[in-house]
């Protein structure tokens, strides 16, 4: 069935879905070298993490909104996996479709600038834009019903001004904080949702998805989700081995008198540090024979001496 009181004749299934909102897809480098992919949305709808990022280690993203078709998912990252650049790719899409007119895309691939395309009948203000930075990095910044230009405008100046040197979160929530400063989605705020992928970025190297967070009902999502990828950087980001303290001495004293105080009294100290974290969710961040300073301070604020 048809979900929005304005579809248009042509819409048949449930593949489309009204969402105005203001979104960005960008590439960027990964550690170790390579290429990541990702997408950072926010708007007034319920859960837009569902419908409009898809992204693919080693292909592109892609954000589908407005009158979102759900299918330029799955078909735009075909079409990129098969060597179509990002503006070939949302022609193609878009050329396809008889209710373009209503839709709204951005899309990014391994090389070139971004392309976003807007359709005629989306509801003002809606626009986008397409390109690349001095250093390579292509992006898409579109959004609809947002309060002007200056929200795509603001994303655009927020992300060619971050450094290469942050990961590609950071950089994709500072182009969207700075839309949503701008005003943002005219209707309101309710959700937002970040997705990054690259080659064994997931859990453990067990997938390409390196994060996935999703605020899917709250006041104030941006922030929020803000505050998700601060815990996603603690729970699952991993340690540097040169910046981790050894511990023996005085440190290692004090970190073994806590691991007891939370009931870890194993005596070789690597294994009960291993099962404080297990329970902390911190495994990640573990080096033997070393100690993470993150995983110190938090040890520090859940335990006593």
């Amino acid at each position: 069935m048809c979900r929005s009181n304005r579809v248009p004749q042509h819409c048949t299934s449930a593949a489309t879905l009204p969402l105005m909102t203001f979104s960005i897809v960008a590439r960027g480098p990964a550690d170790p070298p390579g290429q990541q992919y990702g997408v950072a949305v926010a708007s007034k709808f319920l859960a837009v993490g569902a419908a409009v990022p898809a992204a693919r280690a080693e292909v592109g993203a892609l954000a589908t909104q407005a009158l979102a078709n759900l299918r330029y998912r799955p078909d735009g990252l075909r079409l990129l996996r098969e060597g179509g650049s990002a503006a070939q790719t949302v022609q193609t899409l878009t050329a396809a479709d008889d209710d373009r007119d209503h839709r709204q895309v951005g899309a990014v691939g391994p090389a070139g600038p971004g392309a976003s395309f807007t359709g005629v009948q989306c509801y003002p203000w809606a626009g986008g834009t397409g390109g690349e930075t001095p250093d390579g990095d292509g992006y898409a910044v579109q959004g609809n019903i947002l309060t002007g230009p200056d929200v795509v405008e603001s994303m655009e100046a927020a992300f060619a001004a971050t450094s290469r040197d942050q990961p590609l979160a950071r950089r994709l929530l500072a182009a969207l904080a700075a839309g949503d400063q701008a005003g943002g989605d005219r209707r309101g705020r309710q959700s937002a949702a970040l997705l990054v992928v690259c080659p064994g970025g997931g859990y453990g190297g067990g997938s390409d998805v390196l994060i996935d967070l999703r605020v899917d009902d709250h006041p104030d999502p941006v922030p929020e989700l803000e505050r998700l990828l601060d815990l996603h950087d603690l729970y699952f980001g991993r340690a540097d081995p040169a910046e981790c303290a050894p511990l023996v001495g005085a440190l290692a004293e004090e970190v073994r008198t806590r691991l007891a105080s939370a009931g870890f009294t194993d005596p070789d100290l690597d294994t009960a540090l291993s099962g404080w974290a297990g329970v902390e969710n911190l495994e990640e961040r573990l080096v033997a024979g070393r100690i993470d300073p993150r995983v110190l301070e938090h040890l520090r604020a859940r335990s006593t001496r």
